[in-house]
């Protein structure tokens, strides 16, 4: 069976206040046309297929074009939501849906029940795992926790279960959205550490002869087996050196996978600039980057006049300006944006109670406090409240 693993479309996002809604018609365009050519047998969206809760109306008629162009080539499509995602959103008509061989997987319930695809070798079940939110779906999975890996052990078990009863021979597909250990992030995945550690072990998903994996940007191999296909486009300048790709995944008849990349073409390119302003203006060497869209970070001492509109003048779709200026040997560097850097949501909500106590951080109480309220936030996003 060869399937065609993609993920974290991010329907109607921007990239810094710019539209990137013709960049992502492109990427379902080539979506379908490998789909199309490499004569798939079902193509995987692993989560977040639109970027917020409630998306723009035109990021939802350009999904909508997508699941009609792949109905209309006999392509099965198994999708789960992500905690970009609203689940409730995205699952309507999902019964009707799978009659045109679109199954969407949104609801933990759901995480035992397949979709049952066949091909020339037999049968294989697709097992959705959509973003689970461990205080919504504690109960409902029966984890021992409120835990990312607690909740992801719960429902590979009911995967496991439901495929006990299946044929012999039967081969399982896994589709999930999470942070698995030995992924790398970067920096446009929206924090999932809240509600309890956030990374999963791999060895979760023992039992299914492919995972396909989705939240992180970045295309990975973690095993032959466990891989994130990463996003089709760069979202965040952490981005600016990623291959971005999609899997074309072949299951044989015993279960043994061989995967390629396909690769997605390249919208505008990403630049990450550096230097004084008149440098980074005069630079014959940055000629090349000139269509790009630019982050610049100036290291002047003294920073220049109306530096954003002097370097648009050279470079017109510089998006983000950034200030590190020259110091003297041995003088720290200690910018808000590094004193943040790889700080979870709870522990920049500590350190603000501590700048504004000069020094006294929160007691016992007042930590749980803080981590309730982040959760009783995240668990209204994810309601799309």
């Amino acid at each position: 069976m060869r399937l065609l693993h993609t993920s974290d479309w991010h329907l109607g996002r921007t990239f810094h206040r710019v539209s990137l809604l013709a960049e992502q018609e492109a990427f379902l365009d080539h979506l379908v046309a490998v789909a199309r050519a490499e004569r798939v047998d079902a193509v995987l969206v692993a989560g977040d297929v639109y970027d917020r809760a409630v998306p723009p109306l035109a990021a939802v008629r350009l999904f909508d074009e997508a699941l009609h162009r792949l109905a209309a080539l006999d392509v099965p499509t198994v999708m789960i939501s992500g905690n970009h995602d609203s689940p409730h959103r995205l699952g309507v008509g999902g019964r009707l849906l799978a009659r045109a061989g679109i199954h969407l997987r949104t609801r933990p319930e759901e995480c035992g029940t397949p979709a049952q695809l066949h091909d020339a070798h037999g049968p294989v079940a697709v097992y959705g795992l959509p973003y689970l939110e461990p205080t919504l779906t504690r109960e409902p999975l029966g984890a021992e926790a409120p835990r990312h890996a607690a909740v992801l052990r719960a429902a590979m078990d009911r995967v496991r279960a439901d495929l006990a009863t299946r044929p012999a021979g039967t081969r399982a597909v896994v589709l999930a959205h999470a942070f698995v250990t030995g992924g790398q992030p970067s920096d446009s995945e929206r924090d999932i550490t809240v509600g309890g550690v956030a990374a999963v072990p791999v060895a979760t998903f023992d039992g299914a002869h492919y995972t396909a994996l989705g939240h992180l940007h970045g295309c990975q191999t973690l095993t032959e087996r466990v891989r994130y296909s990463g996003s089709p486009l760069p979202y965040s300048f952490s981005e600016a050196g990623h291959r971005k790709s999609l899997w074309l995944v072949d299951l044989d008849a015993a279960g043994a996978v061989h995967a390629e990349r396909v690769d997605v073409p390249l919208g505008r390119p990403l630049a990450r600039l550096r230097g004084r302003l008149d440098d980074l203006l005069s630079d014959p060497e940055l000629a090349a980057h000139e269509g790009a869209f630019v982050e610049a970070t100036l290291t002047d001492p003294i920073r220049p006049e109306e530096p954003m509109a002097r370097l648009t003048a050279r470079f017109p779709h510089a998006v983000s300006l950034l200030f590190e200026p020259e110091r003297a040997p041995g003088q720290a560097v200690d910018s808000y944006a590094r004193r943040l850097d790889g700080r979870t949501d709870e522990q920049v909500a500590e350190d603000f109670v501590t700048h504004v106590r000069a020094g006294q951080g929160p007691d016992g109480a007042e930590r749980a406090a803080l981590r309730a309220a982040l959760t009783a936030a995240r668990v209204g996003q994810e309601r799309g409240e």
